[in-house]
């Protein structure tokens, strides 16, 4: 019964895991809202160009900070492996949000450090 209900999330269409070059080419679209999920510090440290950072370990201010967004707008996440974007991925979906794309691998995996 538990892989039925794994199925039925994997099929879901609120949130989809990108590959790098999809990703690069989704934000690019000037309709998105992209956003790092790391601490301050590892954000500080280098991001995505134009990213909000939104930590995802400082729940009251993640969800004072995505109740500001537009949920009918597209939301690009990422964090530094892809484990707390799919947690946040997961949130968002739960607070309503209809288009949550996901980085796969995270910022480790993005080909464009700055």
């Amino acid at each position: 019964m538990s892989s039925f209900f794994s199925a039925k999330a994997q099929q879901d269409n609120t949130i989809k895991i990108l590959t790098a070059s999809e990703f690069n080419e989704g934000i690019n679209n000037n309709d998105v809202q992209l956003v790092d999920v790391r601490t301050a510090k590892e954000f500080n440290d280098g991001a995505i160009k134009n990213a909000l950072n939104i930590d995802f370990f400082q729940q009251e201010i993640f969800n004072e900070e995505f109740g500001k967004l537009n949920k009918e707008q597209p939301v690009y996440l990422y964090c530094r492996s892809g484990n707390r974007s799919h947690q946040a991925a997961l949130k968002l979906e739960a607070m309503g949000f209809k288009e949550i794309y996901d980085l796969k691998g995270g910022y480790m995996g993005w080909p464009d450090k700055k």
